[in-house]
This record gives C-alpha cells, sequence and structure tokens, in this order.
C-alpha cells in the first residue's frame, strides 16, 4: 500500500508535508480549565500522531482571548504560559517529523457567561442563538452587538494569539470562520444585521474574516495561513445558503485579494451537493486555483478518489484518527481502522 495516494508527500502553503492526511480540528476539552493551559497527556496526544506519519496537524480550536470561549477545558493563546506549554507540542511533532499549525478560534455568541468569566458574549448583532451550550447544557444567552472598539480588540487579540503561535513553534495558523462562531456570525445575513462597515452586503460581512486574515498573515507570512469556512452552523442545523455561487464568489474574492493560499472548506457531509450536483469542494475547486483541504466524514477511499480528481489536495480525518493513533500505519499495512466509538475515544486522549 505504499503506492497510496494519501500517503504520498505533497507542498501546500508553505508546508512540506509527508503525507496528503489532515488531522481535522477536533475540541477535546483536556486543558486546565482556568488557566487555559495544556498538560503532558496533550503533547503525547500530539506526538503519537505525528509520530504515525500525518502530514498536517490542525489543533483543536485555541482561544485567541477568554471572551472566545464555547466549553469547558479549551485552551488559549493568549498568555505567555499558555504558549510556553504549547511549544512542547510544536517540539514533540517536529521532533517526530510532523508539521502543526494552530487553529485560532472564538465562538462568537455561541457561549454564556458561566464560561467568559460572567461577561456577555459578543456577536455582530444582539441576536440570541437557539439551543444549549456545549456541556454547560444551558441556553445561550443574548449577545452584545460589538462595538468598533470591540471589533478592533478582537483582531487585536487574533494578532496577538498568532505572535504566541510562532513563539511556541506552531508552522503556521489556522483561522475557524466557521461553523456559525464569531468570524462565521459576521459573514452571515442570519446573523448579522449591522448596517456600518462590518454589515451591510457580503463584502461588509466579510470585512471582519478579512481584518483577521491580514492582521495574522502579517505575523505568521500568509502562506503559513488557512481559513476554515462553511456553509454549515452548529447551532442552525436546517441553515442553507440562499445564493451558494455568489457566497462561494464572494469568499474566494476576498481571499485572492489578502494573498490567501489554503482553504479548508467544512462540511459534515464530503459528498452532500451545495449547488446543483456540485459538492462544497467541487465548487470551490471549480473557482479557486490555491491548496484545498477536504473534510466531511471521509473514508480513505473517498478521499482517495477526491485527490486524484484533484477536488482537493489534502484530506483531513477527525473521528479515524480519534480512535486510530496508528491510522497510517494500518492504511499502510492494509489493516482496517478501528471504529470510533464516542464512548471511549471522546472521554480520554489515546
Amino acid at each position: 500500500m505504499t503506492d497510496h495516494e494519501l500517503l504520498q508527500p505533497v507542498r501546500i502553503g508553505a508546508w512540506r508535508l509527508r503525507t496528503r492526511i489532515a488531522m481535522a480540528p477536533m475540541t477535546r476539552g483536556f486543558a486546565d480549565d482556568a488557566a487555559g493551559t495544556i498538560g503532558e497527556d496533550v503533547v503525547a496526544y500530539y506526538r503519537r500522531r505525528a509520530e504515525d506519519g500525518v502530514g498536517l496537524i490542525i489543533t483543536e480550536g485555541i482561544m485567541p482571548s477568554p471572551r472566545g470561549k464555547g466549553t469547558f477545558g479549551v485552551p488559549g493563546l493568549y498568555t505567555k504560559e499558555q504558549s510556553n506549554a504549547w511549544r512542547k507540542v510544536t517540539e514533540a511533532v517536529h521532533e517526530a517529523g510532523g508539521t502543526i499549525i494552530a487553529q485560532l478560534w472564538h465562538v462568537g455568541r455561541l457561549t454564556h457567561p458561566d464560561l467568559t468569566g460572567g461577561l456577555a458574549p459578543q456577536a455582530p448583532s444582539a441576536l440570541q442563538a437557539e439551543g444549549l451550550v456545549h456541556k454547560l447544557r444551558k441556553p445561550f444567552t443574548m449577545p452584545e452587538a460589538m462595538t468598533i472598539d470591540e471589533i478592533r480588540q478582537v483582531v487585536s487579540q487574533y494578532e496577538q494569539a498568532a505572535r504566541h503561535a510562532m513563539e511556541a513553534g506552531f508552522d503556521g495558523v489556522e483561522i475557524h470562520g466557521a461553523h456559525g462562531y464569531l468570524i462565521d456570525q459576521f459573514a452571515s445575513a442570519a446573523t448579522n444585521l449591522r448596517t456600518d462597515r462590518y454589515g451591510d452586503g457580503r463584502a461588509g460581512r466579510l470585512q471582519l474574516m478579512r481584518e483577521v486574515l491580514s492582521a495574522v498573515g502579517e505575523v505568521v507570512g500568509m502562506d503559513r495561513v488557512s481559513i476554515r469556512f462553511s456553509e454549515l452552523k452548529d447551532d442552525q442545523p436546517g441553515f442553507r445558503w440562499q445564493e451558494p455561487e455568489a457566497e462561494v464568489d464572494a469568499y474566494l474574492g476576498m481571499f485572492r485579494e489578502v494573498g490567501l493560499r489554503v482553504l479548508h472548506p467544512s462540511t459534515n457531509t464530503f459528498s452532500r451537493p451545495v449547488s446543483g450536483d456540485l459538492t462544497l469542494h467541487e465548487l470551490v475547486h471549480e473557482r479557486w486555483d490555491g491548496a484545498i483541504i477536504g473534510v466531511g466524514g471521509l473514508t480513505a477511499g473517498s478521499a482517495e478518489e477526491a485527490i486524484r480528481k484533484g477536488v482537493i489536495d489534502v484530506a483531513a480525518f477527525g473521528k479515524p484518527l480519534l480512535a486510530n493513533p496508528d491510522f497510517i500505519h494500518r492504511l499502510r499495512s492494509g489493516q482496517s481502522p478501528i471504529p470510533y466509538d464516542s464512548a471511549v475515544h471522546l472521554k480520554r486522549l489515546v
């Protein structure tokens, strides 16, 4: 199986990857809840995937500020202490020959004052999300519509978190601009009712994403930045773009303008069409000449097919890598992966 397409090296952006397999970002909740620091168990967790041969490790979502916290045990990158703790992870991954980038994640309105030190959630507009906060199991609370100064502060927090990521030895940064979290809340007409420069049309709704990407790119280098974006909203499972092609064109136009080269379009189901017969990744591929990371319940077989067709360059796996720290070894040797079991694999680090 050594000629497996997934196991071949590839270059995307500034990264020379050993394989075309990425570890998808997955919230684990094993950081110190008060300090936002990670320990040796998290170091070992990422080291194992690097030792197995994962090409690109994308960390679990990391907070750029305490107000971005959406559940218990989320790590941060807003203090030196947090950055120093992450350095142990990057050193372990690099010793094993791997590449690792930090995903920065601010949940916006999808949180509760119990998680944010008593502060109200932040959002583009004062619209309350429906549903319950992850693990806390309390209803989402009414967010505060952010002022211009608060928006600028959040952009600065992303920039500072990117500096801490570089000090920690990360190979780059991914911005979580998907799934109904803060940056996606600004990007969507369903959650952004603003009439200032951060709203009022697609370009305005994408302004926060543009500013965060530009600020982080200045620190990291735009060829070391990835963006995760999506139609999918975690709090609105039935949400669909009314004009998917126009939405994607607006995103891609802005990405070109800031000089981005690596995209991570996100969906729960890779094969689900979003525009006619085209899936999200196919729609992006038709319009984009940079690198694309595929995700959404991929199997080794479906990932191979998508890579052969040129739809994606790298395949991101989530649950299979939780259940199989030796996932790549199993691919090479022809062994079947262990099925994911949430009762086992979600509740402990292996």
